[in-house]
């Protein structure tokens, strides 16, 4: 797939590409944020770098910019807090909205929502202090634990008694006071990716941690990444229209992310959305996109399309 960029890029006028920020994942969103500044560059759009502070909004009305790429991930940048402050401006951008982007963010509070809609996710319970882990115990171990506002794998650990339990909620919650005890899914990771109103092709996660962590998504080369995902192409159809329902039901938009396990009887159960998905070499959505026969800068293009 090819852009036609004669002409088509001005359209855009003036991006402001955000990228790095203040959250855990800054690292993350500066690599992710170049790389998706190259592909607009190379397709003619005026795009511009804004690592966001506190005087961003003043920096933005300066500019004099038409729209803005958001490719901040974590707080601040993914849980609808840039959403806000953007349409306050009237500035358009890409992805999800304000109510999409905090519900996604928010582990705790989409996973009951995508419980009050039917769809399946594992068991959990909210972890506010040390008098709650009893009923986490009670959901049998192991457990996976994870700070309810982090991304990137950040501050999750698997515990398998009580113990570890106590230590990893510690853990969690030095980057979160709210933290969520899940079930543990013994069973494969799928994940997503979702470009406007389609599901690409699904990915079969491979490593030999533990889980899918921080190290595994973005230092080592000892995770497989397998696309096509090897279900057969009703099971995968079925896969993604899930994909598709769960991204639709806390209101997101635009492109993003949907990651799921399927145990040994091929129950899928709903982990969790990402708005602002990684645009590095290592991320999923890129991947996806290129067995659907959509390069990066393609890619790239499409997502800006849809601050339109």
């Amino acid at each position: 797939m090819t852009i036609d960029a004669a002409g088509s890029a001005a359209r855009f006028g003036k991006v402001a590409v955000l990228l790095g920020g203040t959250a855990a994942e800054r690292e993350i969103s500066l690599k992710s944020g170049q790389a998706v500044l190259d592909a607009l560059l190379r397709s003619g759009v005026d795009a511009h770098p804004i690592d966001p502070d506190g005087e961003v909004l003043s920096r933005l009305r300066a500019g004099a910019y038409d729209r803005a790429f958001i490719v901040l991930h974590g707080r601040g940048g993914e849980d609808g807090q840039i959403q806000g402050a953007l349409e306050t401006l009237g500035l358009p951008y890409t992805g999800a909205g304000v109510l999409g982007s905090a519900l996604g963010m928010d582990k705790y509070r989409c996973k009951l929502l995508w419980a009050g809609c039917g769809l399946p996710t594992a068991d959990f319970v909210l972890l506010r202090g040390p008098d709650d882990l009893q009923a986490a115990a009670e959901l049998g171990f192991p457990l996976m634990i994870k700070p309810v506002h982090e991304g990137s794998s950040i501050g999750m650990a698997r515990v398998e008694c009580r113990e570890e339990l106590e230590r990893a909620w510690r853990n969690a919650a030095e980057f979160d006071a709210l933290v969520l005890a899940e079930r543990w899914i013994q069973g494969t990771e799928y994940t997503c990716a979702i470009l406007g109103h389609e599901a690409l092709p699904l990915i079969r996660l491979q490593t030999p941690h533990a889980f899918y962590d921080f190290e595994a998504k973005y230092r080592a080369d000892s995770t497989l990444y397998h696309c096509p995902c090897g279900l057969s192409e009703g099971e995968e159809a079925r896969l993604r229209q899930l994909a598709l329902d769960a991204f639709d039901a806390v209101g997101a938009s635009g492109w993003g992310r949907v990651d799921y396990m399927v145990d040994a009887e091929g129950h899928p159960f709903l982990l969790e959305i990402n708005t602002v998905p990684g645009m590095t070499d290592h991320s999923l959505v890129p991947m996806a996109a290129r067995v659907a026969g959509i390069d990066f800068d393609t890619l790239v293009w499409r997502i800006l399309e849809t601050s339109l």
